[in-house]
């Protein structure tokens, strides 16, 4: 059987004939995509009223991409005045419910730059709080059953440092009482965090680091319950520096503080138990 050849060198007209071909699809592509309408705005003509009551509908039923697409819709149609500063701050709140942590800082600070002395600055910063106090990695902890404090302490300083500034710059707001008791927590945890590092450089040998870290507990956390067991790294840790002056008098203040300390007992390590999870406060 003779195989058809359809070589363009043996056939001239061929490939005018296939380029023509080709024009006449792209052709047509082109005038097909140019009939295809695009989908109404149903929100053109909106006053900025109007898109900020829908966007509060949508944020009300947990509509958060739709909360979103009507607060940004907003502010780019209606930049000034005092419903785009509103819907800056709801945009914050929006991505945090969605998860989207790193699009609600950024709005925040986004606000933080343009109103620096806007009456909801207050809000703000406690939002800004709520965001690093507890990321969503935290919700596995109760899974886990990991210590809050063994966390990259980094959104725990964060998180210190938004609801420190609330409550410095706004004492009296209604938000100063609950960030006063996440202070606490944060105060506490930060400084067992502080104990963690310590210990671990205590087991793999690095007695001067170790002790370095738990003083930072006693000179920067005073009153911390987890003094206990920094003053008994250190004690452990000059012990093993052979400095036997230093262990003596972190020995006293131990047992002057915390009189027949468990640590004695029990050693470094901490029964392993369900931990308070700061996820439960939402």
């Amino acid at each position: 059987m003779t195989r058809t050849d359809l070589n363009p060198s043996r056939f001239p007209g061929l490939a005018r004939l296939n380029r023509a071909a080709l024009a006449l699809v792209l052709v047509a592509f082109v005038a097909g995509c140019g009939t295809m309408k695009a989908e109404p705005d149903k929100t053109a003509g909106w006053s900025a009223e109007r898109l900020y009551q829908d966007a509060r509908e949508e944020m009300s039923s947990g509509n958060w991409n739709n909360a979103r697409a009507r607060l940004e819709t907003l502010e780019a149609r209606y930049p000034f005045g005092g419903y785009a500063q509103q819907a800056l701050i709801d945009q914050a709140y929006v991505n945090w419910k969605d998860e989207e942590p790193e699009q609600a800082l950024a709005a925040i600070d986004r606000f933080q730059q343009q109103y620096p002395n806007h009456p909801g600055t207050d809000y703000m910063l406690y939002l800004k709080g709520l965001i690093t106090f507890t990321p969503p990695s935290a919700a596995f902890s109760n899974i886990t059953q990991q210590d809050p404090s063994e966390r990259d302490p980094k959104g725990l300083r964060e998180s210190y440092e938004s609801f420190n500034e609330l409550i410095k710059r706004y004492p009296d707001s209604r938000y100063a009482a609950d960030a006063k008791k996440r202070l606490t927590w944060l105060v506490d945890t930060i400084a067992r965090n502080e104990v963690h590092v310590a210990q671990y450089y205590y087991e793999r040998g690095a007695y001067v680091a170790a002790v370095n870290r738990a003083q930072t507990v006693i000179t920067d956390f005073e009153g911390v319950p987890i003094a206990e067991k920094a003053l008994y790294i250190m004690y452990l840790a000059y012990d093993k520096l052979g400095l036997t002056e230093l262990r003596d008098d972190a020995k006293r203040v131990l047992d002057l503080n915390f009189p027949n300390s468990k640590y004695y007992a029990q050693g470094l390590e901490e029964p392993r138990g369900s931990k308070w999870n700061p996820i439960n406060w939402f």
